[in-house]
């Protein structure tokens, strides 16, 4: 039985542009995250460290190793604040 040399070109198309869509969203999702691999199963504690250190460094990825916190911080607080009558 002869083999359709044809239909193999169509296919080998599909399979490239997979592999190439899939590359595509993984390099987007890395530099939406710093070079750095996504987060999975973040519970409350990850996403207030992730707040935190996007307070201080600006990128929600990013860590500071300065041992005190710039000036600025002290008045970032995410905490609302209610009026007092």
């Amino acid at each position: 039985m002869p083999v359709p040399w044809e239909a193999l070109i169509p296919c080998g198309l599909l399979v490239v542009m997979f592999g190439v869509t899939g590359n595509a969203f993984n390099v987007a999702k890395r530099m939406t995250n710093d070079g750095k691999p996504p987060r999975y199963n973040l519970d409350q504690w990850e996403d207030m460290m992730m707040e935190r250190d996007r307070r201080l460094t600006g990128s929600k990825r990013g860590q500071s190793t300065d041992p005190i916190a710039p000036k600025g911080f002290s008045t970032s607080s995410i905490w609302a604040t209610e009026r007092v009558h």
